[in-house]
């Protein structure tokens, strides 16, 4: 437990001195994107340092001194990987194993019995990032990360909570009159999701963010595998309100693939939450069920319109994820890369024009959109619209 200790407290101290330090260099360049070469001293020092400590955790192998322990323990060897990708010193793509054994064989030990993936996910910088003397964990110091990582959390749990409340309307059932006020309160946590990304897109400065953020979260090795990078989107929240308002469905096979995709990214509670949330039967199909005896009702119809308020904020959250974070602060400052930089800007792995389409057809799920060739919900609502005309 003393060596855990030891090796986090290098992570939020010197570990982010030197990461910060190479930022800083790296951000003095005419291409900030070219970073090898630059800096060699402190990546060495990176390198070694955060060795030493894994050779002997790897050693010491008690790694079970509980899930919070074993979960944030992962997390750190992660990130000292995470820095080492996004610093160069590692590449998947010049390699076919990890340069690093050691912390491959760590992070593949803890990751086996706690039930993710071996790699730093979004959690550990976000919802089970524990803050010392006000500080959570991050690369660096710098205040772009700090504020990303700020808003990033508030939309993670304004999404949760939207989540909870849609997911007490089930045994309510969707013609009990207190399920307006369930809709109604997720709309409001939606609102607050609206509200947290438009702070952080006013706020985020977007070369920094692009420069001297993002790169942490680049795709790595351990062992002869490759791990995409951790996402935003990587807690079971979002996909509760998807499938829980019938805008997306887990027998989809284009939606369903995401899940499997994203599964052991999430921590072992949203995985639960989100195996249970597939198996239900959305809002949407339960609402349709009961229009046709309960249109004229007022206390339903006040949960319908509730229910489309909630499927319209959803997708302007959707909306504003895409068509303002990734395009403003991901594809217009790719544009000017080199080919080989460009090849590697994704988090997500395929190639930037690759995700951008599939981000798209994914906003547009959630937006119910018109769209031929995808499985859209915007067929049923409007046959609900035209059920409570009725």
């Amino acid at each position: 437990m003393t060596l855990s200790k030891d090796f986090e407290h290098w992570i939020r101290t010197s570990f982010v001195e030197m990461n910060t330090a190479l930022e800083e260099l790296y951000f003095a360049r005419e291409a900030r994107e070219n970073v090898e070469g630059v800096g060699d001293e402190i990546k060495n020092q990176i390198r070694a340092e955060g060795h030493e400590f894994i050779v002997k955790l790897l050693a010491e192998g008690n790694t079970d001194e509980g899930f919070d322990n074993a979960f944030d323990l992962l997390g750190d060897v992660g990130l000292y990987m995470a820095s080492l990708r996004r610093h160069e010193v590692t590449n998947p793509a010049r390699e076919e194993k990890s340069p690093l054994p050691e912390a491959s064989a760590l992070a593949m030990h803890i990751a086996s019995f706690i039930g993710v993936v071996p790699r730093f996910a979004t959690a550990h910088l976000t919802t089970r990032n524990r803050a010392v003397n006000g500080r959570p964990k991050s690369f660096t110091s710098l205040p772009d990360e700090y504020l990303f990582l700020d808003y990033n959390l508030r939309s993670i749990f304004a999404y949760k909570r939207a989540a909870e409340l849609l997911t007490r309307i089930l045994p309510l059932g969707v013609t009990h009159p207190t399920a307006a006020i369930l809709f109604e309160d997720a709309g409001d946590a939606l609102k607050d999701v609206i509200d947290s990304n438009a702070l952080l897109f006013k706020e985020l400065d977007r070369d920094r963010f692009f420069y001297c953020v993002r790169p942490y979260y680049k795709p790595y090795r351990v062992a002869r595998a490759e791990y995409r990078g951790a996402n935003g989107g990587d807690f079971s929240g979002i996909n509760e309100i998807d499938l829980l308002l019938g805008l997306c469905a887990a027998n989809d096979p284009y939606y369903s693939q995401l899940l499997v995709d994203k599964m052991l990214f999430m921590e072992p509670r949203d995985q639960v939450f989100l195996r249970e949330t597939m198996r239900q039967r959305s809002l949407l199909l339960q609402i349709l069920d009961a229009a046709p005896a309960n249109a004229k009702d007022p206390a339903f119809r006040k949960n319908v319109d509730a229910y489309f308020e909630v499927c319209r904020l959803h997708g302007e959250t959707a909306a504003q994820h895409h068509d303002q974070l990734v395009k403003t602060f991901i594809e217009k400052p790719s544009a000017g890369l080199s080919p080989e930089k460009y090849a590697q800007v994704t988090a997500s792995g395929p190639p930037l024009e690759v995700l951008m389409r599939a981000l798209e057809v994914l906003r547009d799920m959630r937006l119910a959109a018109d769209r031929p060739g995808i499985r859209s919900a915007h067929g049923d609502l409007e046959r609900l619209r035209e059920q409570m005309k009725a």
